[in-house]
């Protein structure tokens, strides 16, 4: 199954575009499962009619759903949390302990469960997904990788000793205070669910990531960001499609300004991002509706199907250079002092500005020393020694 994630800055009009892509790609004839994981949902605003937590049928070959991000969480989560809670209930607020006790990234990664499901239906060829805006997504992305370390490193480790544990505290009454087997078995559950979210994310085969934008040098700089880390994660990216363009009547006069700076962005864009470019012009009212959001389809796609693959490249890539391993980071936009990259032990950490990122390394690299590092033409290249 063919699966799209569109996100953005907040605001840029993610959810139109994403509404849009769905349409066009029933329109080309594809059954479509349109998802919105944003908890500020606005699919229902974007079509005009109510979309809930259930399945909707919105038109021939589309169906939209608004994951319930709360629902997830008490499937994935709801045991660890009940135990962390109790920890705390000692002198905080039930509520405002529950509140607390949600990781940063858990509610994306867990709404993206979502996808998983509509693809064992069996009867969808294509979800597209409106995401939370990009600071959501770049938690959403870090989080595998961080609950990765503690089930490999100290899952196994922290069980033993809860079983040592648990009758001594039980003695000294601290029962509450050792996780029992539920919990563990939960944490085992939610790895899977988490495990299986990122092999689609990272399939390129059939999944890419759209960023939404403007042609606004704060909301490009913020794209850019997003385009890097994306690339970071191993996620493919296959168009930028910047929205709300002046159009040419409304370019003179007092808009002017406004238009020279849109071609300054525009030409900045095509020049940072090495993907398609797509565009959508500012309406004369909202794009809400069907026919709407399908002359919106047809404006920023023309005759290609939405549900194709708009540029193929796998963002992380291994290769040869005589005798040394060669490890290619796709990172437009980013400079040599927002890279640092170190070994440790069989895995290599990169970090990019504030998003830092554990490669696992294979077998053949394993044990090799680190050659050097350099970014060029907005490509990191790693080496490893002969």
């Amino acid at each position: 199954m063919r699966v799209i994630l569109h996100t953005g800055k907040g605001g840029v009009g993610k959810t139109t575009l994403s509404a849009a892509t769905a349409l066009g790609a029933a329109e080309h004839g594809h059954r479509v499962f349109l998802l919105s994981t944003d908890p500020a949902h606005s699919l229902g605003d974007a079509f005009g009619r109510p979309i809930g937590a259930r399945p909707t049928a919105l038109a021939p070959g589309l169906v939209a759903q608004e994951v319930s991000v709360l629902d997830e969480i008490e499937r994935s989560w709801s045991e660890i949390q009940a135990w962390l809670a109790s920890l705390l209930r000692g002198g905080a607020d039930e509520l405002m302990a529950e509140e607390l006790l949600v990781v940063p990234g858990l509610e994306e990664l867990v709404a993206l469960r979502a996808v998983r499901e509509v693809e064992a239906l069996g009867e969808f060829d294509v979800c597209i997904v409106d995401c939370a805006p990009t600071g959501a997504t770049l938690r959403m992305l870090r989080f595998p990788d961080a609950l990765q370390v503690f089930m490999e490193r100290f899952f196994d480790l922290e069980r033993r000793l809860a079983r040592l544990a648990r009758p001594f505290a039980e003695g000294v009454g601290l029962r509450g205070w050792i996780p029992g087997d539920d919990v563990f078995a939960a944490f085992e559950r939610l790895y899977r669910d988490v495990d299986d979210v990122r092999q689609i994310l990272l399939d390129t085969d059939r999944t890419t990531a759209r960023l939404v934008t403007n042609a606004a040098r704060v909301v490009v700089d913020e794209t850019r960001r997003s385009f890097a880390y994306l690339c970071l994660y191993g996620v493919a990216t296959d168009a930028v499609i910047v929205n709300r363009l002046l159009p040419a009547r409304a370019q003179s006069g007092w808009f002017a300004h406004w238009a020279e700076r849109e071609r300054e962005e525009l030409a900045a864009i095509e020049a940072a991002f090495p993907i398609p470019t797509l565009r959508a012009q500012l309406a004369t009212s909202e794009r809400i509706g069907l026919d709407a959001l399908r002359a919106l389809a047809r404006e920023v796609y023309g005759e290609t199907d939405p549900a194709a693959i708009l540029h193929r490249g796998a963002p992380l890539r291994w290769r040869r250079v005589g005798a040394s391993p060669l490890l290619e980071i796709d990172l437009p936009g980013t400079s040599k002092e927002d890279i640092e990259v170190t070994l440790h032990g069989e895995d290599l950490h990169l970090r990019v500005r504030d998003a830092l990122r554990r490669v696992a390394l294979p077998a053949s690299v394993i044990g090799r020393q680190l050659a050097g590092a350099t970014l060029r033409r907005g490509t990191l290249e790693v080496r490893f020694a002969p």
